[in-house]
C-alpha cells in the first residue's frame, strides 16, 4: 500500500513540474532558437536592409538572444565603427564551404539591430571577393530554415 502512494505521489510531481522541466525547449523546435519564427529571427526587418563594408576583426561564436544555441558572429570594423555581424547557428556555418578569415574585406548585407546593448546586423548575404554567401531570403527566412534550398553562388 505504501508503494502505491509513493509511485502515486510522484506521478502527480512529475506531472505538475514537468511542463516547467520541458517548457524550454518549446522555443527551440530543432533549430535551437534560430528558426523562422523564433524571438531572434522577429528581429529581422527586411525593410530596413542596409550595406555595411569592412575588415574582419574577430571571429567568435555567442548565443545572441535567450534560450539559443550559439551562432556565429564577426566583429567588423567599419568608416562607423566596429559593427557585429550574426551570421547564423554554429550547425549550419560549420558545414558551409565559405571561408572567412581574419583581415578580409566584406560587404555585408543585412538588417541593423541592437543585442544586448552592441550594434550589430543580421546578415542576410556575405560577399567576400567574388564569394558570395546567402544566409537569408528578400523576406528574411534564413536559408536553414528551408528544405534543399542553396546558399552559395
Amino acid at each position: 500500500m505504501k508503494g502505491r502512494y509513493k509511485l502515486l505521489i510522484i506521478t502527480i510531481l512529475f506531472t505538475l513540474f514537468s511542463g516547467e522541466l520541458f517548457a524550454q525547449w518549446q522555443g527551440f523546435k530543432g533549430s535551437g532558437g534560430w528558426g523562422m519564427n523564433s524571438p531572434f529571427n522577429r528581429m529581422f526587418d527586411p525593410n530596413k536592409i542596409e550595406t555595411i563594408y569592412g575588415v574582419v576583426e574577430k571571429i567568435d561564436t555567442t548565443s545572441p538572444h535567450k534560450m539559443m544555441s550559439n551562432g556565429v558572429y564577426l566583429d567588423l570594423k567599419t568608416d562607423k565603427g566596429i559593427i557585429r555581424v550574426i551570421l547564423g547557428p554554429v550547425w549550419y556555418i560549420e558545414r558551409l564551404d565559405f571561408v572567412i578569415e581574419l583581415g578580409d574585406k566584406l560587404e555585408v548585407k543585412g538588417s541593423p539591430v541592437m543585442i544586448n546593448g552592441v550594434q550589430s546586423m543580421i546578415a542576410a548575404e556575405i560577399k567576400n571577393g567574388k564569394d558570395l554567401l546567402i544566409l537569408r531570403d528578400i523576406h528574411g527566412i534564413p536559408v536553414w530554415s528551408r528544405s534543399g534550398g542553396r546558399n552559395m553562388k
